[in-house]
């Protein structure tokens, strides 16, 4: 009979401490990383925000050898942009047109422009509004990889948007 008993108080103190509050916690603390994925783009960005623009839209579009012409790769991204610059009618967005290193310095400075101009276009025709949108020509000037291989070059021959508070850039 002792045996009971004493199971039967045990049974109640493992009962009463699974019932018991837990001891408070000291502040949340805020980590900026958290949400950050294997290849630092952030799952969890604040909506509004030019990393929610990055994560969810994109912010760059890639163009073919020598060419300005969008593909319809890009054109999905771009239509992502442009519905995001809808719904977000504080921000403005500069278009930076960058080209390879193949060629010389004049030439890939007007790829970039016109790469950039083809990408204002597009927002333009989704219905963005040409005040907000400015373009530049980084031409071969910011290469996202320096390098001589093909892979390489395909990185670079690109058009990023980048987004900011304000009116216009």
């Amino acid at each position: 009979m002792k045996i009971i008993v004493k199971f039967a108080a045990i049974g109640a103190l493992l009962t009463i401490a699974a019932c018991s509050r837990p001891a408070q916690q000291g502040p949340l603390v805020n980590d900026p990383y958290a949400n950050m994925n294997q290849s630092g783009v952030g799952v969890g960005t604040l909506p509004g925000t030019a990393e929610h623009f990055k994560a969810t839209a994109g912010d760059t579009v890639l163009f073919p050898v020598d060419q300005s012409t969008l593909t319809p790769e890009a054109r999905t991204i771009l239509a992502n942009q442009a519905g995001w610059l809808n719904q977000n009618q504080g921000f403005a967005a500069r278009i930076e047109g960058h080209a390879d290193e193949q060629g010389t310095r004049e030439y890939n400075l007007a790829l970039g422009a016109r790469r950039a101009s083809s990408v204002q276009e597009y927002l333009i025709s989704q219905g963005v509004a040409s005040g907000r949108l400015s373009t530049v020509s980084y031409g071969k000037e910011r290469p996202l990889a320096i390098c001589s291989t093909e892979e390489c070059y395909t990185k670079n021959r690109r058009a990023q948007t980048v987004v900011s508070p304000g009116a216009g850039m």
